[in-house]
């Protein structure tokens, strides 16, 4: 049972170590300009000498944040919402359920 306890630890060990490089990695390609906060060395030399907590700052409000998307535009004043507030497709309908449809 010694071996298992021992065997977390190293996948602990190894997953601090992949969260580093990877902090490290995001730092060093960042673009100066993107970076957010104190300057890309700062951000270098935080992450490289405080592993864990470095790197959840830089995480946290270092990284450039992702673009948001707009919301959806509303169709504009003439254009209908929907199936049922389109005109054509109601009349349609209901020339459809009356069956004179000549199809």
């Amino acid at each position: 049972m010694a071996y298992s306890s021992g065997m977390a630890g190293v996948l602990i060990g190894l997953a601090l170590l992949g969260f580093w490089l990877f902090s490290l990695f995001d730092v060093v390609t960042t673009p100066e300009d993107e970076v957010r906060n104190v300057p890309k060395a700062l951000w270098i030399l935080i992450v490289v000498l405080i592993p864990l907590l470095g790197g959840l700052v830089w995480m946290a409000r270092g990284r450039p944040r992702a673009p948001r998307a707009t919301w959806p535009v509303p169709p504009g004043p003439g254009m209908p919402k929907g199936p049922d507030d389109d005109p054509d497709f109601l009349r349609d309908l209901d020339r459809r359920m009356r069956g004179d449809d000549l199809n």
